[in-house]
């Protein structure tokens, strides 16, 4: 069955780029299609590949927004209408702080679609938040583009895409610096900082997680050892009853200071781990992808 996306969001949190980044792998976008004609174009979609030629297509993207809000009432009654068909749709709901939304618009220019002479762009916003509360809480995958760089945020949009229809869900194993803040996608936060710190070591502070001085100043220790095989067991013992819920993206975020040494040396460890044991996980580190 071909894999369909919605993608929802706050208007200057990323959508369209969100949308490209599937375009760019494969997938017939649309953007701004009105709600009642899912049904419609989801029926007309291919269910097969073609055997000579590879699949037909990649997937299908559309994009629904507070640009849609003349059709936004009968959402839920338009995704019902999926569902009663048994049609296989994902939501990813993009979402980013006022602030940071109120500059972007301002670097912009660009009028926001819920304002007018009475409404100013703060308003604008927090209605424009209300009106896609819907599909806020629909949503499989909620990702914050606050402090998010257009090339990350392709990454994740494509990680996202590649969970499609699995027989177990997708794991992103996900390292980051809490003075950085928390990923507020991540569905598991594990803090690590109290196992020992590369930084305090002159020669290795300038290093990775990924650097072999680091790995073996790191692999020497019985805690990072322990810690590691207890976040491996639980995520083992739980990740099947995701599975039955048909989740489909789980991000296990596991965080140091600054997310250079300990909480990447641990997240390629648990990759590795989780890979053995063939489940679907892949690997990324918030802070050295900046």
């Amino acid at each position: 069955m071909t894999d369909m996306i919605i993608i929802s969001g706050l208007s200057g949190s990323g959508k369209s780029v969100a949308l490209q980044s599937l375009e760019d792998i494969g997938y017939y976008c649309i953007d701004n299609l009105p709600a009642f004609m899912l049904q419609d174009f989801s029926t007309r979609l291919p269910e097969r590949l073609e055997a000579s030629n590879g699949p037909i297509l990649a997937g299908a993207a559309v994009s629904i927004d507070s640009r849609n809000k003349t059709f936004l009432s009968e959402l839920d009654t338009n995704l019902n209408a999926l569902e009663g068909l048994g049609i296989h749709y994902r939501i990813l709901f993009l979402d980013a702080e006022e602030q940071k939304l109120v500059r972007r618009y301002s670097e912009t220019r660009r009028k926001h679609p819920l304002t007018d002479i009475n409404t100013p762009l703060v308003e604008g916003i927090q209605q424009e938040r209300s009106l896609l509360a819907p599909l806020h809480e629909r949503a499989e995958k909620i990702i914050d583009t606050t402090e998010m760089t257009p090339h990350e945020l392709r990454g994740l949009v494509r990680d996202f895409a590649g969970g499609v229809l699995s027989s177990a869900p997708l794991l992103l194993v996900e390292s980051f610096g809490f003075k950085y803040g928390t990923p507020r996608e991540a569905d598991f936060v594990f803090d690590v900082r109290c196992m020992p710190n590369p930084y305090w070591h002159e020669p290795l502070r300038e290093l990775t997680g990924l650097d072999d001085a680091v790995k073996v100043f790191l692999g020497k220790s019985d805690q990072i050892e322990e810690m590691t095989r207890e976040i491996f067991s639980f995520l083992m013992k739980w990740l099947p009853g995701f599975a039955s819920e048909n989740r489909s993206y789980i991000t296990v975020a596991i965080g140091c200071t600054g997310g250079q040494h300990r909480s990447v040396f641990i997240g390629e460890k648990l990759f590795n781990l989780l890979s053995d044991k063939n489940i679907n996980v892949q690997v990324r580190h918030r802070e050295l992808a900046k």
